[in-house]
């Protein structure tokens, strides 16, 4: 009886032992267990490979520039137009509109834009093309197409009387009519008409409507009564300088702004003209016409100098739009500019290589 109780009180114990034991190890393993599950673990570093490129930052957009409206190369209705506003303006010179962006609608158009302070490129941007449609009309079709149409006659063949002296006097100071001045019409007059019509492009037929009118006008001065009746006047050579007298002379005085071509003593035709500022005076003196250059552009300045007859050094009588356009409101760089167009292409066809120049001060 002694002895069984002491045998189970020893299996008693051992079971208790085994099972703390194993309760300890079972806390154990749990406690691992569970912070495992509660304690973040780190995350492991990665690193960029060595062949890997940063990305690099976008570059900004550069906007581009607005292509121009119009430039050399472009061709059709809008240049046309073009051409015929800047002609308006005296900035196109040809005699023709072609539609055909050329040098010298080019030229034309830095023109243009230079004495508007614009970007003178030479193309014709957004800016360039709202300036100059408002400062010229709308063209008509015949204008963009070099379509003339005769007008109405207001001297013809049945015209009579002071009015065909003036016409066939004016016609006689630029060498066009040749004859006595009469009162009468008749077929020499009308040959003569038409050959100035010719002459200037415009439609030929030999009677004088409003256009031909008033280019002729614009090249010719008021005849005198001498001229009108073919009277010798005593006191038109001696107005001028001795010096243009005699021979074939363009003769210009500085002090009434004006040229005058003499042949023989007689003014053939007289010019309102222009001289160089004080900083570059025109030079006063006799020359002679030493080269001519129709189409002719400053290298020192780059402009235009059309219908140019160079008399000294770089000097030169030539056509001047700015002297067209602003008057007297500027001055040359030394040249004698002519503000007629149509009066100083008829010049340069008679002056010759050669010919004398006097420059003097009345």
């Amino acid at each position: 009886m002694g002895r069984g109780r002491a045998i189970g009180t020893g299996i008693a114990a051992a079971v208790l032992a085994v099972a703390v034991a194993t309760g300890a190890a079972y806390g154990v393993n749990k406690l691992t267990e569970d912070r495992d599950k509660t304690v973040p673990q780190a995350e492991p570093r990665v690193t960029a490979s060595p062949t890997e490129t940063p990305t690099p930052a976008a570059t900004p957009t550069v906007k581009p520039k607005p292509k121009p409206l119009l430039a050399v190369g472009s061709r059709g209705e809008k240049v046309r137009e073009l051409q015929v506003r800047l002609q308006d303006l005296e900035w196109y010179l040809e005699p023709k509109i072609t539609g055909q962006y050329d040098g010298a609608t080019r030229d034309a158009v830095k023109g243009f834009q230079a004495k508007r302070k614009l970007w003178a490129s030479g193309k014709v941007d957004r800016r360039t093309w709202q300036r100059l449609v408002a400062m010229t009309e709308t063209p008509t079709h015949d204008e963009k197409h070099n379509i003339l149409r005769p007008g109405p006659t207001i001297i013809g063949p049945n015209t009579s009387g002071d009015r065909v002296r003036e016409l066939q006097a004016r016609l006689k100071q630029i060498g066009w009519f040749s004859e006595q001045v009469t009162p009468t019409y008749g077929d020499t007059t009308v040959a003569s008409v038409k050959g100035f019509q010719d002459k200037r492009g415009i439609p030929v037929t030999g009677n004088v409507d409003q256009r031909t009118w008033d280019l002729l006008l614009g090249m010719t001065r008021e005849p005198t009564n001498d001229e009108l009746h073919n009277r010798v006047s005593s006191g038109g050579p001696a107005a001028l300088d001795p010096r243009c007298t005699t021979g074939r002379v363009l003769c210009i005085d500085k002090s009434s702004n004006s040229l005058r071509w003499v042949i023989g003593g007689n003014v053939r035709m007289a010019l309102d003209v222009r001289f160089g500022s004080e900083l570059t005076p025109t030079r006063e003196g006799a020359f002679s016409v030493n080269s001519k250059s129709r189409d002719h552009v400053s290298s020192l300045y780059d402009t235009p100098m059309p219908y140019a007859m160079f008399f000294s050094g770089g000097q030169a009588v030539h056509y001047s739009p700015d002297f067209a356009a602003n008057g007297y409101n500027g001055a040359s760089h030394g040249c004698v500019n002519v503000r007629n167009r149509d009066a100083i292409a008829s010049l340069f066809d008679q002056v010759h290589v050669g010919d004398r120049v006097v420059v003097y001060r009345s």
